[in-house]
């Protein structure tokens, strides 16, 4: 895992050193967050191409279905 991504979220939420379920929670909503910026990402980077991203956009789609993330 990337533990340098992993430990600047954690700075984020703030559980760096005593996690608590707020700071947990908080935890799991960026983690989630940046599966979607990826895709996003990845779309964006598609434009033009064959699909035109549409995958990427359908799985940033899927993971906000999946966890409650509304747009």
């Amino acid at each position: 895992m990337n533990q340098i991504l992993l430990r600047k979220l954690q700075v984020e939420a703030g559980i760096q050193d005593n996690p608590d379920q707020e700071g947990l929670d908080l935890f799991a909503e960026l983690i989630v967050q940046h599966c979607i910026d990826v895709c996003e990402e990845m779309a964006a980077q598609m434009g033009g191409m064959p699909g035109d991203g549409a995958l990427a956009r359908d799985c940033a789609n899927w993971i906000r279905r999946d966890f409650g993330v509304e747009e």
